[in-house]
């Protein structure tokens, strides 16, 4: 017989007994009961015992069960211990894992200046890009993302996935930073040093993984900005639950007008503004009962970008789609599956840029004229399937075995102009196959993981194909067939010790393959020209990691100590420094090293006030080879250091400070073009109008730096000062 209903009063509070105004309360299955006064206390009807979920914004939520009226305690995001998945495939806390995570909860990504994936990610220390600016006005190929100082060229070091499915484009290894939409995305976890054992190729630096907000109600969020430089971002989302079905639909517009990148006293005739729009749009469809869940998601992105001159544009079109399942058993077995799969299709232009006076512009000493050079359109096609498969065996030992495929098909029209004509087809077909396990331990205070991998890379199927003026004719040289089989495994021991200490290490072999841009295409960026190499081989990386982690009420504080090396590294060696597009070449160096130690922190001093953020110290090198032996690694500073805080009083609202500082850097593989170091400082605020409204404010790069981001000789300059305003509004069906 069902129990009646009884009235139960709730009373939340932070780890300081101080009250949380407007934290919801809701039923495990995710409907909203409602949200406490400003006394922190709700009072509703429930059966005994009465389960209940309490989630607040700037806290970490957890279930209670009560059998009656209590008081329940909330402790700040980032003080209680995180646990994260992605760096084992298990859940995991900060103590125990013997390699470095970092979490950017829902809190932190929509309280930052920045409206873009990547700025926000530039929040955690040691975190760049292939390049200093924003993907609001970068070229696709320079979106690569550098971790652990090792740096990149178009593609990244690191994988980016989403939900277990890879986010790297196909063609270049490169990251589409406005491809999801912001109201989407719940978190981010951050996973530093080498994790190919579990992932594959990319994995060197690390995996970047964002986690998709998961339909648990009926709600809706729009939000709208507008600011400096024509910048604007739009987005709404929109879920519904209906018992063991979920809906979430969600999507935007991002973009800007931009700014000329090239410095005022180097500026010429052609220079332009680089801009950006961009739409977005994600579809999830979930069905959750019991120890099964079943989902489809799909998602689009549509984008075109000005690059700095009239002739340099480009433009993506992108469809990804996924299916799949989670299942837990009653034993705790766990299984996963998921496929998936992208098309896309990508447009460029190249010109050279000459320093000739014109006769519209007889005086013009820089940048006078523009040649177009080549247009190219690149089609890809991507398929993968991924499944593991984890099973507890005995006290404190659990077992996973796991297999992927990643299937590339790539096809490259290009037209050149000028002079002469030249008309060619090339198309690709890259696979990447993998089988892996691994066994981890938990007794007490120890912590203890082996794993490893077995990867057969494979590039092959390949035709370039020129035009004669009647017939499509192969052309003299031919793709290289390509067959690699690649082992990597990893071992890590972490040990707790007095309470709130742990000591960790790790160590880990890794690869990344070669990607059909970087065999096949060249790549320009303002006047530097990049020509690709047919014959480039995986890059292979061996690399360890200790550390040492403190956690207490008020935070939680780690240091660590890495090393890194990257045999037959990818990397883009100056050709012909005199030549207008600067010509350079991918190659395959000795080796390059990255060691140095690293610090992070999460602090709560104040149960209103957050503190985060850390320092890295990144000696990278080439350590080996003839060529460049000695010089730093390009777009890699030797010292990085970030600092965030964030402030919430209900009846003010909220201010957020995000402040990053980077050493000098160079350009180039030679070290010829220097970087100089730069400090910028960020601002957001925010007030709550009401239940539904809120308002906001925020601020990038207030002190207006000039900052330098690359030298094609000429300088190129960041985002300079730009404000914006904008409003969000909330609408909640189950709220009172």
């Amino acid at each position: 017989m069902a129990q009646s209903q009884v009235s139960l009063t709730v009373t939340v509070e932070d780890s300081a007994s101080a009250p949380i105004p407007e934290a919801s309360v809701q039923k495990p299955a995710g409907h909203i009961l409602g949200r406490t006064d400003s006394e922190g206390r709700f009072t509703f009807e429930c059966e005994l015992p009465c389960r209940i979920r309490v989630d607040a914004d700037g806290f970490a939520g957890n279930f209670f069960e009560l059998s009656a009226s209590a008081t329940v305690h909330l402790e700040r995001a980032g003080v209680s211990e995180e646990v994260t998945v992605t760096a084992y495939r298990e859940p995991l806390g900060e103590l125990q894992s013997p390699v470095t995570t970092r979490v950017l909860s829902q809190t932190a990504l929509s309280t930052t200046a920045a409206i873009t994936m990547d700025d926000e990610v530039r929040q955690l220390p040691g975190v760049e890009m292939f390049r200093r600016s924003s993907s609001l006005v970068a070229n696709p190929t320079s979106q690569g993302i550098s971790v652990r100082g090792l740096g990149s060229t178009s593609a990244s070091r690191t994988l980016v996935t989403q939900d277990d499915v890879p986010l790297n484009d196909p063609i270049g290894g490169w990251i589409h930073w406005e491809e999801q939409p912001g109201l989407a995305i719940q978190s981010v976890e951050l996973v530093r040093g080498g994790a190919s054992d579990l992932y594959g190729s990319a994995a060197i630096g690390g995996v970047l993984n964002m986690i998709t907000v998961r339909p648990t109600t009926d709600r809706g969020e729009i939000r709208s900005s507008y600011g400096g430089e024509g910048t604007y971002d739009d987005s709404a989302l929109g879920e519904t639950k209906r018992g063991p079905w979920g809906l979430l639909a969600a999507g935007g517009t991002i973009g800007t007008d931009g700014y000329i990148q090239e410095a005022p006293d180097q500026r010429g005739s052609v220079d332009i503004a680089s801009n950006l729009h961009s739409q977005n749009g994600l579809f999830v469809a979930d069905h959750d009962r019991g120890p099964l869940r079943l989902f489809i998601r799909g998602s689009g992105m549509n984008e075109a970008r000005g690059n700095g001159t009239p002739f340099q544009t480009n433009g993506t079109r992108l469809w990804r789609y996924a299916t799949g399942g989670d299942w837990h058993g009653p034993g705790g077995d766990t299984a996963l599956l998921r496929l998936y799969g992208s098309t896309e299709h990508y447009r460029q232009t190249f010109s050279s840029v000459t320093n000739t006076p014109t006769a519209a512009d007889p005086t013009c000493v820089y940048r006078c004229s523009e040649t177009p050079s080549k247009f190219a359109l690149v089609p890809v096609n991507e398929l993968g399937a991924a499944a593991h498969w984890t099973h507890p065996l005995g006290s404190g030992i659990v077992l996973l075995a796991g297999a992927d495929s990643h299937d590339v098909r790539y096809w490259d029209r290009e037209q050149s102009l000028g002079s002469s004509t030249l008309l060619t087809n090339l198309h690709d077909h890259q696979r990447d196959s993998g089988l892996y396990g691994e066994a981890m331990w938990v007794h007490r205070a120890w912590t203890a993981s082996a794993s490893a991998r077995m990867d057969w890379f494979q590039n092959y199927d390949g035709q370039q194909l020129t035009w004669n003026g009647l017939t499509w004719i192969p052309s003299a040289t031919q793709p290289t067939q390509l067959d690699e089989r690649l082992f990597d495994p990893r071992l890590g021991v972490s040990r707790k010790f007095l309470n709130h200490w742990a000591a960790s290490a790790s160590a880990f072999r890794a690869f990344r393959a070669p990607s059909p841009s970087e065999l096949y295409r060249s790549t320009q960026v303002g006047n530097k020209l990049t020509l690709p190499n047919a014959k480039l081989l995986s890059e292979r990386a061996t690399g360890w990691e200790t550390g040492l982690a403190s956690e207490w009420h008020w935070g939680t504080i780690r240091s660590s100590y890495f090393l890194t090396e990257v045999n037959r590294p990818i990397v883009a060696v100056t050709t012909n420094p005199n030549s207008s597009p600067i010509l350079l070449a991918r190659q395959n160096l000795g080796q390059i090293e990255s060691r140095g130690v690293a610090l992070d922190f999460e602090l709560a001093p104040q149960h209103w006030l957050s503190l985060d953020g850390g320092y890295q110290y990144a000696h990278a090198t080439v350590s080996r080879g003839t060529q460049d032996l000695g010089n730093w690694i390009p777009e890699v500073a030797r010292n990085m250091a970030s600092l965030n805080l964030r402030a919430y009083k209900p009846a003010i609202g909220t201010l957020s400070l995000q402040s990053r500082l980077s050493g000098h850097q160079f350009d180039d593989d030679a070290n010829l073009f220097l970087l100089h170091s730069f400090f910028r400082l960020d601002a957001y605020a925010s007030r709550d109008i009401g239940k539904h409204l809120q308002l906001f404010a925020a601020g990038e790069n207030l002190f207006d730096r000039s900052i330098e981001v690359s030298k094609t000789p000429t300088t190129t300059l960041g985002t300079p000062r730009v404000a914006r305003a904008g409003l969000q509004i909330k609408l909640d069906r189950d709220a009172k």
